[in-house]
């Protein structure tokens, strides 16, 4: 794979993975008072604080994954994220429609986790920041 080719399918990805999660958190912002009513329906406590942490993992996170800030720690964050909402929103397996958002949240992690194990590539802030070049004291 090229350079050029490597670097935009790393910039595809996340825009893939960030897409998901940006969506969902405006949609949270939207609505808020629906959100805290599921969270709450699954008994969760403090919800407000539940909805707060979930918007800044979608749409903070999402758009530092998106512009490739601090990658590897935001995605690893966020498979966290995406696995504990699995295991908490879509636990009930037995259910066609609960299982394939489990297996869906599952894949997400994965796309996630490899993120977190190779990087942003070329086109992101993080490729920025390392190649910022070093002034040599003479």
């Amino acid at each position: 794979m090229t350079t050029i080719s490597h670097a935009s399918a790393t910039l595809a990805g996340r825009a893939l993975l960030a897409s998901l999660f940006l969506v969902s958190g405006f949609g949270k912002l939207a609505a808020p008072s629906a959100t805290i009513g599921y969270i709450t329906s699954t008994g969760l406590p403090l919800p407000e604080v539940a909805l707060a942490g979930a918007l800044v993992i979608e749409l903070g996170f999402a758009a530092a994954l998106l512009v490739g800030y601090r990658t590897k720690l935001v995605a690893s964050v966020m498979a966290l994220f995406t696995l504990i909402t699995a295991v908490v929103f879509h636990n009930q397996l037995g259910d066609q429609g609960q299982l394939i958002h489990f297996l869906k949240n599952l894949s997400i992690v994965g796309g996630l986790v490899q993120v977190a194990a190779f990087g942003a590539g070329a086109f992101s802030l993080d490729h920025l920041r390392k190649a910022k070049p070093t002034h040599a004291i003479v």
